[in-house]
């Protein structure tokens, strides 16, 4: 008889949803990072497979590979191909919340900055969705 107990932890997210600020696939990545970060996920840990949490969470599986990849790319998670996402060993509480802490010191820079030439709000929003979308060019 399988065992119910799922071969993935059971993670603990708060509403994802289209309403929410942010794209979904950013709102899972951080969601992931906030359980990494509690020690709910430890080293090595399992993260659930590509397809069940799509299934889920109720979002295409290009959604959570989107998520996955950025995880990745933060040093958060490793992918073993054929085999599944995993937490990466220096994934720990420091350094999800360090990562966490550089990039909001990034935006409240930039935020200072566009406040200083007077940019109107929708113009800052306009301006970081051409940046996220040519990548990191300034």
């Amino acid at each position: 008889m399988h065992s119910m107990n799922s071969d993935s932890p059971a993670l603990q997210f708060g509403p994802i949803s289209n309403a929410a600020e942010g794209p979904l696939y950013e709102q899972i990545a951080n969601a992931v990072a906030r359980e990494i970060a509690a020690q709910r996920l430890a080293p090595g840990e399992m993260l659930p497979s590509v397809r069940k949490l799509a299934a889920d969470l109720l979002v295409s599986v290009i959604t959570i590979k989107r998520a996955y990849e950025e995880l990745e790319r933060a040093g958060l998670i490793y992918s073993r191909q054929g085999v599944g996402a995993f937490v990466a060993e220096g994934a720990d509480a420091g350094s999800a919340n360090d990562a966490l802490a550089e990039v909001k010191a990034g935006l409240a820079a930039a935020i200072s900055a566009a406040r200083r030439a007077r940019l109107p709000e929708p113009q800052m929003f306009q301006l970081l969705r051409t940046m996220l979308k040519e990548g990191d060019r300034p």
